[in-house]
């Protein structure tokens, strides 16, 4: 018997839906190793994040025995164990490209057991029946909208604001719908809570964008703030679900100064040069409010970066949010703000 926790149930939903596909289980070390130091599987196929189950010591498990998986004291499937290992500090420098401890990624990962058992996953249906699946977009939008061919998807983390809006309205006009897949695992401290985040779309969708082409569902994973590697991963993710097109934009899941702001772009056209991936990626520029254009622009747009250039500040908008304040309407519409401020400053952040 293995007693599992929440984070890893969600991936084992993902495992078992085939959202994480071509994995069918738990990472064993030769993929893990490949993984790390390579961005690929053993059979070739890129993947840039490992998946792996966590265990308090390795004595107690057997290659090749079936173990069953509880969650909260229920039985929820089981694992054929196929390997077992240990994951050691240089693989976690390897995969965050840092040896800084205070990484919130290694962070987490040291607050948790380096011993990991491996194999092949089955999990009973009831538990991930909600959960997205492979091609859940093609049977979405069959009933939404016949005519989509072409989905674009977009990850966030935040509430929305006006330089997300933008993206998503460039992907609108580039592909026939858009699907925008919050990430509601979980997350650091500050960070917007899942109630924030899907109140925000709430009001986009029901005043702003064209509902029989927009559709939106969370993300059950954990942030893994990677940076370029996690923004492939993410890619990859949304591929399964059906998207044509992803969206990469300015610092995709970095944290902190940990990676340039478009290491992601330069990672995405060194392993998808001829789309291995099986998605198009959509390299866009960072949104910003261009005082001569009086616009939403980018710097491949707008001469004016050096001169006119006003940030969207998501600084700024927590500082107002904090406060009860409507923030700049350059940077979020105020039907969503208000709608974040009447939830209450205690339900809009992440606390630790």
């Amino acid at each position: 018997m293995i007693t599992i926790n929440h984070e890893n149930l969600l991936d084992l939903k993902y495992l078992a839906s085939k959202i994480f596909d071509p994995l069918e289980g738990f990472m064993i070390y030769e993929d893990f190793k490949s993984v790390v130091y390579d961005m690929k599987l053993k059979n070739g196929s890129i993947w840039t994040l490992p998946i792996t189950l966590e265990v308090e010591n390795l004595n107690s498990y057997t290659i090749g025995s079936i173990r069953d998986l509880y969650y909260k004291n229920e039985l929820i499937g089981n694992i054929h164990i196929e390997d077992k290992f240990q994951v050691q500090d240089k693989d976690l420098f390897e995969i965050y490209q840092t040896k800084d401890l205070n990484h919130p990624g290694i962070k987490k990962e040291k607050s948790k057991s380096s011993f990991k058992i491996a194999g092949k996953i089955q999990l009973k249906e009831e538990f991930y029946q909600d959960s997205l699946y492979k091609n859940i977009l093609q049977d979405i939008f069959s009933k939404k909208n016949k005519e989509v061919k072409t989905i674009a998807g977009f990850q966030t983390r935040n509430a929305i604001h006006k330089a997300h809006e933008h993206l998503q309205k460039i992907a609108l006009e580039i592909c026939d719908a858009l699907f925008i897949n919050p990430l509601i695992g979980w997350k650091k401290e500050g960070d917007f809570t899942q109630e924030a985040v899907m109140n925000a779309y709430k009001i986009m969708f029901e005043e702003f964008y064209p509902k029989n082409r927009v559709f939106i569902q969370g993300l059950e994973t954990n942030m893994r703030y990677a940076g370029p590697k996690e923004a492939i991963f993410h890619a990859i993710v949304r591929k399964n679900a059906g998207c044509t097109h992803f969206i990469i934009g300015r610092d995709h899941a970095g944290v902190g100064d940990y990676y340039g702001v478009y290491e992601a772009h330069k990672l995405a056209k060194e392993l998808n040069p001829a789309n291995e991936l099986g998605i198009e990626l959509l390299l866009l520029k960072e949104p910003y409010f261009c005082s001569k254009c009086q616009e939403i622009v980018s710097e491949k747009v707008c001469s004016h970066k050096d001169t006119h250039k006003i940030s969207i500040s998501g600084t700024k908008i927590r500082k107002a949010l904090i406060a009860g304040e409507i923030p700049d309407e350059r940077f979020m519409r105020k039907e969503v703000a208000q709608t974040l401020i009447n939830l209450g400053v205690n339900n809009i952040f992440i606390k630790d």
